[in-house]
Formats: structure tokens, C-alpha cells, sequence
């Protein structure tokens, strides 16, 4: 936990515990995803969903344009993106989602049943519930920024600073 705390962040630290790991499936490419596969790698992860009028698009293109700043080390950052609209979420919808916003390298947004998708929330205090009888979805917009031993370093939101958030990313990509 010492070395989890060597680097001062700009959100929420965490205590540098083991990330839950879990398996879900990539709603593009349908191939199976366990986040432990990113070690080595440091991961971005927020919950999100296609038909999201407001802060998913907001938090998508924040994902993007740290990504982009990053330039060359943002080949050792992945992007993860858990749905929060098991129902909406389709394969069709989520590629379309990331093409409208680009991501594609480093880019997973990953679906799977709702039973399976509340273990995951539940593991990481995610709260997601339909709002009303449309196609709304309440949830939090938190964004976990896991390092590259897979330990939970800090909680950021979609109006972090993208500077900040560059920030946090290259000091845990040294």
C-alpha cells in the first residue's frame, strides 16, 4: 500500500487494492474479457451506456481526449467502458457508439446480461437503475483508475480536468 500512495492523484485515492477482477464480453467484437488480462496496462474504466443523452457521451469524449494526449504511452492504457443498459446495449449500439466518438484501439465496451452485469456493479458500488419506463438509465458517473499491477489507485468523474486526468494517467504509466 506504500507504493499504491507514492504518486499524489487528483481524485478520490484509493487504497491500492486489488481491482475485482471479472469477465464480460466485448459488445463489438463478442470476444471474452477478464480485466486481470490488462495487468500491465493501465486502465481507465467507467460506466456507461449508448443511449446516454448527457454525461456518457461527456465522459466518453473526455476517455478520447486523454487517450489522444497521451500520444505514443497510450498504447499501454486501456479503455473500458461497462454497460449500464444491459437491454440497450447491443452489439449494434455499441459499435456505433464507438465510432461516433472513435474509439477503437485500447477500446472495450463490454455487455453481458444484467444478472452478471449487477456483480460487477455491486463490486465497484456502481449504482445503475432505469429511470421511469423509457430508455434512461440513472447512474454514477464514476471512472476507476486502475494501475499496472491491477490495484484501484482512484475514483475520478466526468468533470475532472482532462489535464488532471492526463496527469494521473502518465504518473502511473512511469
Amino acid at each position: 500500500a506504500c507504493t499504491a500512495r507514492a504518486v499524489p492523484l487528483h481524485g478520490t485515492e484509493l487504497e491500492g487494492n486489488e481491482a475485482p477482477d471479472f469477465t464480460l464480453t466485448d459488445g463489438a467484437s463478442g470476444a471474452s474479457i477478464t480485466l486481470s488480462s490488462f495487468r500491465g496496462q493501465v486502465i481507465a474504466m467507467a460506466f456507461l451506456y449508448t443511449r446516454c443523452p448527457d454525461i456518457c457521451p461527456l465522459t466518453a469524449a473526455k476517455m478520447r481526449a486523454a487517450q489522444r494526449a497521451l500520444g505514443a504511452d497510450a498504447s499501454r492504457l486501456v479503455l473500458l467502458a461497462v454497460s449500464v443498459d444491459p437491454e440497450g446495449d447491443t452489439p449494434d449500439a455499441v459499435r456505433a457508439f464507438s465510432a461516433a466518438h472513435d474509439l477503437r484501439d485500447g477500446w472495450h465496451y463490454l455487455v453481458a446480461p444484467r444478472t452478471q452485469l449487477e456483480r460487477v456493479w455491486s463490486l465497484y458500488g456502481v449504482g445503475a437503475f432505469r429511470a421511469g419506463s423509457g430508455p434512461l438509465v440513472d447512474h454514477n458517473d464514476t471512472i476507476y483508475v486502475i494501475d499496472r499491477e491491477g490495484r484501484e489507485r482512484e475514483i475520478v468523474h466526468s468533470d475532472i480536468a482532462l489535464e488532471d486526468l492526463v496527469a494521473d494517467l502518465r504518473a502511473l504509466l512511469r
